[in-house]
Formats: structure tokens, sequence, C-alpha cells
């Protein structure tokens, strides 16, 4: 049995493109899995892709929508702050929530760099899921928001420098960065091709940026099918542990 997993990301179209074969497969085998999406509103137009993304996954739980604003589109959540401009105790604790409700082995979200392309909020998710990780498992923070409960590991979702393959040429044409970690920081190298139909499926319910030039799935929508199927048929995590270590130490230690 595969552990029980949350994904936590920035926009709708992430979960897909960023973990979406590992996913697949974790629903596949009966794990519980879920997915919260930090910006973009329950009632924008965003939402029923997601809605449909997170379905060809094979996750049974609907998205879980915090319902912020995109940092670049204010109007994805007309009234609302921009992600990046919530107050920390506030954002965190939402996530708290999620993850004590989801009671998850495993969280992934982005790293530090926020994935390839560095946007603002993808790393504001990567710095608010760690802190709520840690938070989650002290059951004196964030009283309202259930019984503590401390997930084993994050996986960061991520790109080693010789990962970075097509898609760093790709992306430079539309003039966004691809950023990624020298191998040894990749400790999880998944081949996802078994579970690639899914993927495809849920980045093409991402209709209105399929659409459009710049976003990734309309960037990935226009490759030939084996150029696209050896960009999304791996997908590379790093491992963070939140497994305590034995007791009594007496000094600090690597």
């Amino acid at each position: 049995m595969l552990p029980s997993v949350l994904a936590v990301f920035a926009h709708p179209d992430d979960e897909a493109i960023v973990s979406g074969g590992v996913l697949a497969q974790h629903a596949d085998a009966g794990a519980r899995t879920a997915v919260v999406t930090a910006t973009w509103a329950p009632d924008s137009p965003r939402a029923p892709e997601l809605t449909d993304s997170v379905a060809a996954l094979g996750i049974r739980e609907p998205p879980r929508m915090l319902g912020y604003a995109d940092h670049r589109v204010a109007e994805s959540a007309p009234g609302r702050p921009r992600w990046c401009e919530v107050p920390l105790d506030e954002a965190v604790g939402r996530l708290v929530a999620h993850i004590r409700e989801v009671r998850p082995e495993i969280v992934i979200t982005h790293d530090a760099y926020g994935q390839l392309t560095g946007h603002r909020d993808h790393r504001h998710t990567h710095q608010m899921t760690m802190l709520a990780v840690t938070a989650a498992g002290l059951k004196q923070l964030h009283l309202e928001a259930g019984e503590p409960w401390q997930p084993r590991a994050v996986y960061l979702a991520t790109h080693p420098h010789s990962g970075v393959g097509d898609l760093g040429d790709l992306l430079s044409r539309v003039g966004k960065s691809a950023l990624s970690v020298p191998d040894d920081h990749v400790t999880a190298t998944v081949d996802v091709r078994p579970w690639l139909d899914q993927k495809w499926r849920a980045i093409l319910a991402h209709r209105s940026q399929v659409e459009r030039e710049r976003p990734l799935p309309g960037i990935l929508s226009r490759l030939p099918e084996e150029t696209r199927n050896r960009i999304l048929g791996t997908e590379y995590y790093t491992r963070i542990s939140f497994v305590p270590s034995p007791g009594g130490l007496r000094q600090l230690t690597t």
C-alpha cells in the first residue's frame, strides 16, 4: 500500500504538471490522495478546470481551494488578498487545518526555487507549507485546526540540472527561467509513464491555459507527442524527513 498524500500547490494546473504522475499512481493504488490549491477563487473560471484535472488523475476527493488571489492576476479572487500578502498565521493555519484533516503520511509541494520558473506564488507556497507541516504536529499551535498530525516527510517537486532537457529551451523562448538543483539534491526519481495518459488528460483539463501561448500547458500541447512524453514521463523530488531522531543525543550530529 502506498502512503497517503496531500499535495499543496500554488495554482490550478500545478498539480497536473508538477506531480500528476505520482498523484495518479497513489490514487490508483487506493491511497488517500488530496490536493490543496492556494490561489483562484472556488467560483472563478479555473475552478471547474481544477476539478476536472483532479478527477482525471483518479483522485476521489474534490480539490481544496484556499481562494486567494494569484500574485499576477488580481481578478482571480476579487476582494481577496494576494496569496503572498496573506498574514503568516492565517496562511499557515489554513494549511495546518487541511493537513490535520487529511492526515497524510507525505506532503508534496514546490521546491525552494518555486519550480523551474521561480514564480513568486510557488516560492511562497513552499515556505508556507514547510511551516505548516512543522506546526501541524505541535498540539499547542493552531488549536482551532484540529488534533495534531505529523506527516513523515515532505517531497519537494524539483528538477535536477541533468533533467531539465527540452524544457530549458522551451521556457527560454517565452522569456521564462529554468531553475534547477544539483543532481545529488534529488532523492526520488519516479518513472510515471504508466500514468502518463492520466497526467496528460489532467493537464488538458486546464483549458484556459492550453489555449494560451506562454503557460506550460499551452507550450506542451504544441509539441510532438514523443517530445512531450519525454518531458512528462519522469518526476523528480527532494525528500525532507520529519521523523524525529532518536533521543538521548548529547551533541548535534549530521
